[in-house]
């Protein structure tokens, strides 16, 4: 790992205050790739803010079909003067990268403007692949890495990530008016709304949140269980899986109380754990 350079780009600061996670696993990629995987990330944080900055359901469509030509045009000669479409103009030229992937986060992020939580955990597990397997592939393109185990690790591992981290943003979401926990699971539980939104969760919130950390927990398994054949050049694209078991492990010892405030504090252990992992060729 190379220390981060201190003259900044706008996606590279967008990504360090957006996207901390990302941010320190970008760090574990080569200088000559980091503004790159700056790009895809400053995207992606725009793409996951679109629901908070809007009113309405019709102005976040408004806003993802601004992505949706702006990519296009991307892949069509014309580039639309925004500092995270300049930085994916150079990522995209410089990597060839799948204009497939870009439209899957996109559309993805329709979910976002419903009001209604996800049906079930099948539901919240096609919400969490779409919104960030996509992204993981593509930063495994800017990283050159073109790979069948490793695209297979991705998959897995960054819907293991994802769903962790809908769980550690429970708060900040009820907070916008949303739920992403399964209206099935919290049926099942016995855990109402009304409660939930009012920060009454108990027994209930737990049974709720334990289902949704197996199933990343199941995820982060498969993906470490094919580290041995994934290229070591791989390690800064699925590194968010180091992290995410780290949350897993905070999560238990929380009793699954995703309401409680610890969940969202930041810890070095975390980190050094992941550099750990990261310097030893793992995730």
């Amino acid at each position: 790992m190379v220390r981060a350079k201190t003259n900044l780009s706008a996606c590279a600061l967008a990504v360090k205050h957006q996207d901390r996670d990302r941010w320190f696993c970008s760090l574990f990629a080569p200088e000559d790739r980091r503004e790159d995987l700056y790009a895809l990330y400053a995207f992606n944080a725009e793409l996951a803010r679109v629901a908070d900055k809007v009113s309405e359901p019709l102005l976040g469509e408004i806003r993802l079909q601004w992505w949706r030509e702006a990519i296009e045009g991307l892949y069509g000669g014309q580039v639309r003067q925004h500092d995270v479409v300049l930085g994916l103009d150079r990522a995209i030229a410089r990597h060839e990268l799948d204009r497939g992937l870009f439209g899957r986060l996109i559309d993805a992020r329709a979910a976002d403007l419903e009001a209604a939580p996800p049906q079930d955990l099948a539901a919240l597990d096609a919400y969490a692949r779409e919104t960030s397997v996509p992204l993981m592939q593509l930063a495994l393109g800017v990283l050159g890495v073109r790979d069948g185990t490793a695209d297979a690790a991705a998959e897995t591992g960054a819907t293991g990530y994802a769903l962790v981290g809908l769980l550690r943003a429970t708060s900040h979401l009820l907070a916008a008016g949303r739920i992403l926990l399964p209206a099935a699971t919290m049926v099942e539980a016995r855990l109402g709304e009304r409660d939930l939104r009012a920060g009454r969760g108990g027994v209930a919130l737990a049974d709720t949140a334990r289902p949704v950390a197996e199933l990343a927990r199941r995820h982060i398994g498969d993906a470490r269980a094919l580290a041995g054949n994934v290229p070591r050049r791989a390690i800064a694209a699925l590194l968010p899986v180091a992290l995410a078991a780290s949350d897993l492990e905070r999560l238990a010892r929380l009793d699954y109380d995703v309401l409680d405030p610890r969940i969202a504090e930041r810890r070095g252990g975390r980190l050094l754990s992941a550099t750990w992992r990261a310097l030893s060729g793992r995730y």
